[in-house]
């Protein structure tokens, strides 16, 4: 079957569930790296994965904006020019480690030869503990075992990265070889999931799309976006029904998750278009121009991949993460913007092949919020928990079917975009009363069908 994806060249298992040892005192972090890769394949790392959507307007246009950048003088996103270095030879001064006490030494021990950005080691002895934390609150009976594991394989790849960085190019595909970063990052971001208390909505329109996707069709998800981890949190959540729109879905992504050491060795496990936010176009007004010309080139990459078709693509116009509303301290999807949703729309009809736009609404937020408020900087704090999750989907909306009435098209651009704003809010109110209202499968509506298929 065209979609049919299989596990079975990877030296360890492919669940989700982490590769643990029995004795916490010796166990040693399970391998991705996949056998039989010959050749020079291109290096890599990252999962903390908040993929931001930018305002697909200003990357259009080219005049106004859309994702960071380590070195002030190049584009983030020009194409790395580095091959796979042999990984066996690599310092293994976290791989090595045997106790938790090893991989905090080890931190150190980096920091101090200078191999290690001060700033860089506090973030990952902080995101060690805060991980540790939400998993041990999980109250699984091997959670030692887990984050042992898990964390000695992201601080490895962090490391990695910091000594050679990986440069993302405009469509980054997702590095399964000789490292598997996919399974790295569904294999960290899944023991932070409640998985009794999280939903599905609407699973038959899952079941849709990849037909359509079959079919030689586009699937594209107007969603909003809460974490860096939401497309982790949606593949895990779709991988025992529809495995190929979890390991298959295209990422708009911000340059945040490709900038941010603790973050980018997720990212190098998604399929990503990569664009710069409106929310941090200015940040450095030398940058104004390169960003703009980055955009244009993502927008490329963006028309091509429609026009051959059988994409599925990821997109927040709201153009970044959900945030708490200041005095109720409430959570609720960012509003759209419709220049970003009419421009999407604009390359689908264009595209040459069929198109079919569906709300998506995703709650996460419990498991890894963003900070209240945006900030400029790279290195932003990782507060982590253990939660459930939701994710639910409603049927295609049709543009013309909406706005066939309408004859002024900017009425029809926003009727459009609120229809959509409106439909993920829906949903999201039924997810919000299944999760923080307890309600389980009993808060399911007419419209909104909740399920959980992995249990």
């Amino acid at each position: 079957m065209i979609f049919s994806t299989t596990c079975s060249t990877t030296l360890f298992t492919c669940s989700t569930t982490p590769r643990v040892s029995a004795s916490p005192s010796t166990s040693r972090p399970a391998c991705l790296l996949k056998s039989g890769c010959g050749g020079a394949s291109r290096r890599s790392r990252s999962y903390f994965l908040v993929l931001c959507a930018s305002k697909l307007s200003e990357a259009i246009d080219g005049k106004k904006s859309s994702t960071s950048s380590t070195v002030a003088a190049a584009p983030v996103f020009a194409s790395s020019s580095a091959y796979d270095q042999d990984e066996i030879s690599a310092p293994r001064t976290f791989l090595d480690a045997r106790t938790e006490q090893d991989l905090l030494l080890g931190i150190q021990k980096e920091a101090e030869a200078g191999r290690l950005p001060i700033n860089v080691a506090q973030g990952m002895e902080e995101l060690y503990h805060n991980y540790r934390n939400a998993v041990f609150h999980s109250g699984h009976p091997k959670a030692h075992e887990i984050v042992f594991s898990n964390m000695a394989v992201a601080l490895d790849r962090i490391f990695m990265d910091v000594r050679d960085p990986f440069q993302f190019s405009p469509h980054h595909k997702a590095i399964r070889e000789p490292f598997d970063y996919y399974i790295f990052g569904q294999k960290y971001i899944s023991p932070l999931l409640d998985f009794r208390n999280s939903f599905l909505g609407n699973i038959s329109l899952f079941n849709e799309m990849e037909k359509k996707l079959q079919q030689g069709e586009n699937v594209i998800l107007i969603s909003n976006h809460q974490t860096e981890a939401d497309p982790a949190i949606i593949s895990l959540l779709l991988e025992s029904t529809n495995p190929f729109i979890a390991e298959n879905m295209i990422c708009v992504a911000g340059d945040r998750v490709v900038t941010d050491p603790l973050c980018k060795p997720f990212s190098m496990g998604r399929n990503l278009l990569c664009v710069y936010s409106k929310k941090h176009m200015n940040d450095d007004p030398e940058l104004i121009d390169m960003k703009r010309r980055a955009n244009t080139k993502s927008l490329k990459e963006m028309a091509m991949l429609l026009r051959a078709g059988s994409k599925i693509i990821w997109i927040a116009p709201s153009g970044g993460r959900d945030r708490p509303d200041p005095v109720t301290k409430e959570w609720y999807p960012a509003p759209f913007d419709a220049s970003s949703v009419d421009n999407m729309r604009r390359l689908v009809e264009h595209a040459g092949v069929p198109g079919h736009i569906y709300p998506l609404a995703i709650l996460c937020y419990d498991v890894m919020p963003p900070p209240a408020q945006v900030e400029k900087e790279i290195g932003e704090k990782r507060v982590i928990s253990f939660h459930g999750v939701g994710l639910s989907v409603a049927p295609e909306i049709s543009y013309q079917e909406i706005t066939a009435t309408l004859e002024d098209p900017e009425e029809a651009k926003n009727a459009f975009s609120e229809l959509l704003y409106s439909s993920v809010c829906e949903q999201y109110n039924v997810l919000t009363s299944a999760i923080h209202g307890k309600q389980g499968l009993a808060a399911s509506t007419p419209t909104v069908s909740l399920s959980q298929p992995w249990e």
